[in-house]
């Protein structure tokens, strides 16, 4: 079992190391860490991989009285710290605003992550970043949800034509004030790879309500935000380890694994799960509670987590796209070994389903779209070469 565990870290930097030394540790201990004969570290290189990962909220209390750390490296993470603090508190009122004007249009909602999953995991919303606000809504409810925030001043951030069964080919959409710059993605799916998951009626019999505010704002149930945690991690490489944090905290408080491996093995994503447990044991000690030993069990697994070191281990960008040609083929690649044998079935006969790039390819008259379907293999065709050229 300890095999499926171990991962090659050789690769590692050092600042990376010390980074995930320092994530281990309790303040006392990271006040004391430090040797006479410390390795040669770039503590500049230190805090640009903090800032990558963002996990400064949670190190700083840690690292502010160690005074082996260059000061200003320290006052750096401290200002940072503050305006995380400041952030968390804008999004908090602005989710409340949100989820209150939803509630009185008949519109249920679940917040995915943000300031409830920071009070959750850390009893403390400054501790954990967030750069926007993830509400899940009923597929039917999206025009509605949308209406709404329009009339709060919203604007879409997104002009794609809505063709050819939209809401199948996506996940979210994304709006931004354009006063308070805070962005709100509008979810109808959890995940954007179209596979098989809880339908929002069935999460929102297991919602749990968020102790966060006053008014009704409700979060997803221990074991379905554990599968959407992780889902989400590995769908991104694990590239930020703040994702990786998370699940070594949710898995501390307690999670019903065999509830919890029932329900992954019936929406396809156990690998997910034991990837995510795999890498938070190697890198964050994370201890592995008997119950999960069936979540780890395997070679692929592991092969898995051993993929996402490629990302955790640079700082690498995928957003808006790839950093290099290089990155996005080996992005693509692992993408794809993510899957079990059904999802890339799956996903190679949704790829040719038509999408609105088919139409700025080829334009058609509407009357004419439904042959996008059987030009679809030669319009992706030429997109492909284009792309290349």
């Amino acid at each position: 079992m300890e095999n499926n565990r171990t991962l090659d870290l050789s690769a590692f930097p050092e600042e990376l190391n010390i980074m995930l030394a320092f994530m281990q540790m309790n303040a006392d201990q990271a006040q004391h860490w430090g040797k006479p004969s410390m390795p040669d570290i770039d503590w500049y290189q230190f805090l640009k991989l903090i800032r990558h990962h963002r996990v400064y909220p949670q190190l700083y209390s840690k690292l502010k009285n160690n005074n082996r750390i260059p000061a200003d490296v320290l006052q750096a993470i401290h200002q940072d710290y503050g305006r995380n603090t400041f952030q968390m508190l804008r999004l908090s009122g602005e989710m409340d605003l949100v989820c209150q004007s939803f509630l009185d249009q008949g519109i249920p909602s679940l917040v995915l992550k943000g300031p409830v999953l920071a009070n959750l995991l850390y009893g403390d919303i400054s501790l954990r970043t967030s750069k926007d606000l993830d509400i899940l809504v009923p597929m039917e409810s999206v025009e509605t949800a949308e209406e709404m925030l329009t009339k709060l001043g919203y604007e879409s951030d997104s002009h794609v034509p809505r063709l050819f069964n939209w809401k199948w080919k996506m996940h979210h959409i994304s709006y931004t004030h354009p006063q308070t710059r805070i962005q709100v993605e509008l979810h109808w799916r959890l995940n954007s790879d179209m596979g098989k998951e809880p339908p929002f009626e069935e999460l929102w019999e297991r919602r749990r309500r968020s102790s966060l505010t006053r008014n009704e704002i409700y979060m997803l149930g221990s074991e379905d935000l554990f599968m959407y945690l992780v889902s989400h991690g590995a769908r991104h490489g694990w590239f930020r380890l703040r994702w990786l944090a998370d699940i070594d905290r949710l898995v501390r408080q307690g999670v019903n694994f065999e509830t919890l491996i029932s329900l992954m093995r019936r929406y396809e994503c156990l690998q997910l799960g034991g990837q995510a447990l795999i890498l938070a044991s190697a890198l964050l000690g994370t201890p592995i509670p008997s119950p999960a030993k069936p979540m780890i069990t395997g070679s692929h697994h592991r092969e898995l987590a051993q993929r996402s070191l490629y990302f955790i281990r640079d700082i690498v960008a995928f957003s808006p796209v790839p950093s290099s040609q290089e990155l996005a083929k080996t992005y693509k690649r692992y993408l794809f070994a993510l899957k079990t044998t059904r999802q890339k079935s799956v996903y190679i006969v949704g790829q040719l389903y038509p999408s609105f790039r088919d139409t700025e390819a080829m334009p058609l008259p509407k009357q004419l779209h439904f042959l996008y379907f059987p030009l679809r293999p030669f319009v992706w065709l030429w997109r492909q070469m284009r792309q290349e050229a």
